[in-house]
């Protein structure tokens, strides 16, 4: 397996790093490649709770390597877009487990936009997102248009990305861009913290609200309340809701198995 992005699994965490430091992790083929693998196998393997991604050094991601992209040689937009992007984020909405991005630098353009493909988002009071497109004539694409506006409006979400502005994390937090920020000293700790505390929790029922966020995009209110009917019984049928239960009556600590 490549060495461009590296797994290590502990706990019921699979933490995936971004392995390209030299290049503020950018990517080019054999890095989407290995980390859509990487993804694969968190998404097998039912011992993995929850995934941790984060990058290398002193970046999360870059976003594209220009000299991969620029080089007539080499592989076209429409082949990087269909074959390393699109199915890095089907992936991080359609793995039915938590996803925690843990931003520990700069996270710029296709690298922005993955981080926010992730279920909660993290980040150094260092770091700072760009969608850094339009500076090259380029539009956002790793699902940028999509969630951006849905998370912070059409009309700063417009600006973010005509301008390339660069926003720090403190203002990322406060326009609802991401989850929380930690001081760059205790980012490591306090976000696998977050990994540890979603990884023991009952985690077949957040899959299941993971589903349902992704079908509120499309359904009316009445789709999405019928929808919700459904999966609560598919909830309520699970191990870790009778032991959810069976825990509180018998006021003990549950044990949840993600099942």
């Amino acid at each position: 397996m490549s060495d461009t992005v590296l797994l290590s699994k502990d706990n019921g965490i699979g933490y995936i790093t971004l392995n390209r430091p030299d290049k503020y992790n950018s990517f080019n083929r054999e890095m989407a490649l290995a980390f859509q693998a990487h993804l694969d196998d968190c998404a097998n393997d039912d011992a993995i709770r929850c995934i941790y991604v984060t990058g290398a050094g002193k970046g999360f991601c870059a976003g594209q390597d220009l000299a991969e992209a620029s080089d007539p040689n080499n592989v076209d937009f429409a082949k990087i877009v269909s074959e390393h992007y699109n199915p890095i984020i089907a992936r991080l909405r359609n793995i039915e487990k938590p996803i925690v991005a843990a931003v520990n630098g700069v996270a710029a353009g296709a690298g922005a936009n993955i981080a926010l493909a992730c279920d909660i988002v993290v980040a150094t009071e260092s770091a700072s997102f760009i969608q850094a497109f339009s500076k090259i004539g380029l539009i956002p694409d790793s699902a940028g248009t999509f969630f951006l506006p849905r998370y912070v409006g059409m009309q700063r979400a417009a600006a973010l990305m005509m301008l390339a502005d660069k926003v720090d994390a403190a203002e990322a937090v406060n326009m609802g861009m991401i989850y929380k920020s930690f001081a760059d000293d205790s980012f490591e700790t306090e976000s696998k913290k977050m990994a540890a505390k979603l990884a023991n929790m009952p985690t077949k029922g957040i899959g299941l609200t993971k589903r349902l966020l992704n079908q509120s995009y499309n359904n009316t209110l009445e789709e999405q309340v019928e929808m919700e009917m459904k999966v609560q019984v598919e909830a309520g049928n699970s191990h870790d809701f009778a032991e959810g239960v069976n825990a509180f009556l018998e006021k003990r600590k549950p044990e949840f198995k993600g099942k």
